[in-house]
């Protein structure tokens, strides 16, 4: 199970970053979008994070050009037909995931091994849109990718042995440290970590305290590097809304299911930095402010 060839489908926040380090390891890798434009800003991206790497003199510009020259831009599905891993990273939308696998068994060589990018999505779901079951995994990378060390590795009830060691074996030459799960809803990660930046959304809501007493007690209390509001803030407060719904749908228990703030705030489009205000207003990014609005 040699990977020699790595085809990453998706090229934007998550499948820049995973088509970055593994250029970095080495690894010719094919990265491919459906638009020209979404390519480009995919590859200015992975550009301006080698571009710091160096600057930081982590890495050398000789290191830089050899990465770039390890990658291969394309629209074509079908250039991925040789890769020895293909890893999907685009939209957390099952069919659209389902239907871009289908398409990809079409074309890419059976022996080859299929990854899903997902952060809470069903693999074994993905699994049966293929014809190799046994050859398929997910390996879930964290943002941002070239910096955060975690990688897990997600193995199905039926993916094989060998496979799962060919995917701890892959995140290491990446220079992660890759942690073995099984295909439940919200892997390890997700299914530990929602559950708290629920109960802090809760916290506010119940007036337990305020956004950033609430936040200074997680950062100062348990030495957290930024609170559980600042946090949701900077993951998406829709992204992390959308999981817990799935998280609540696959267990049935109060403790994933979203508080009503939570709705309102996604439906009111209060996502968080992306939107210029959340648990905090970004009108001075430098320095945001607490959303008062929001507190009792």
């Amino acid at each position: 199970m040699e990977i020699r060839k790595v085809g990453v489908v998706g090229c934007g926040l998550m499948g820049s970053g995973i088509a970055q380090v593994s250029a970095m390891a080495g690894y010719p890798t094919v990265v491919r979008e459906v638009a020209q434009p979404l390519l480009d800003k995919g590859l200015a991206a992975i550009d301006r994070s080698l571009a710091k790497f160096v600057e930081k003199q982590t890495l050398t510009a000789e290191q830089k050009t050899a990465t770039l020259s390890h990658l291969a831009p394309t629209m074509r599905l079908e250039d991925l037909s040789e890769c020895d891993l293909v890893i999907e990273a685009i939209i957390e939308n099952l069919e659209m995931k389902k239907e871009l696998f289908a398409e990809l068994e079409k074309m890419v060589k059976p022996e080859a091994i299929f990854a899903s990018n997902t952060s809470s999505l069903c693999i074994t779901e993905m699994m049966v849109a293929t014809r190799r079951a046994p050859q398929f995994l997910g390996l879930h990378f964290f943002n941002p990718v070239p910096l955060m060390q975690l990688v897990e590795v997600v193995k199905t009830v039926v993916t094989d042995s060998a496979v799962v060691q060919a995917g701890l074996e892959f995140g290491r030459r990446l220079g992660k440290t890759p942690i073995l799960t099984t295909d439940r809803a919200g892997f390890i990660v997700n299914r530990l970590l929602v559950p708290y930046l629920l109960d802090a959304v809760r916290a506010l809501e119940e007036g337990v305290g305020s956004i950033e007493d609430i936040d200074q007690g997680m950062k100062l209390g348990c030495n957290h590097p930024m609170g559980p509001l600042t946090l949701l803030d900077f993951v998406g407060i829709e992204t992390t809304y959308y999981i817990a719904e799935i998280l609540f749908n696959e267990y049935r228990e109060k403790r994933f299911a979203p508080p009503p703030l939570m709705k309102r705030m996604v439906i009111a489009g209060m996502y968080g930095r992306k939107s210029g205000k959340g648990f905090y207003d970004y009108a001075d990014p430098k320095n945001p402010a607490p959303n008062r609005s929001l507190q009792r």
